[in-house]
């Protein structure tokens, strides 16, 4: 099994700031160490919030388990 990791991030004046799934074990402790929130897939994925910015949002996140082949079908129909 594999989980998938959603986190969608409101900013009350900009809006959606980030709505995104992740698969990878990646761990973001921005908030609590009051450090800007940045992440690249290293090909076409980048994000910044600078910490000033997630001080004020709404992070909201969850899991969801998945077998392997949901996972590949997933990532196939992501890549195209």
């Amino acid at each position: 099994m594999a989980t998938l990791k959603h986190i969608m991030i409101v900013h009350p004046k900009f809006g959606e700031v980030l709505n995104e799934t992740f698969m990878d074990e990646v761990h973001h402790s921005s908030i609590e160490l009051n450090q800007n929130l940045s992440t690249f897939n290293g090909k076409d994925f980048l994000v910044h919030v600078p910490s000033s910015i997630l001080k004020e949002c709404l992070v909201i996140g969850n899991t969801k388990e998945m077998s392997i082949t949901e996972v590949v079908m997933a990532k196939s129909k992501l890549e195209g």
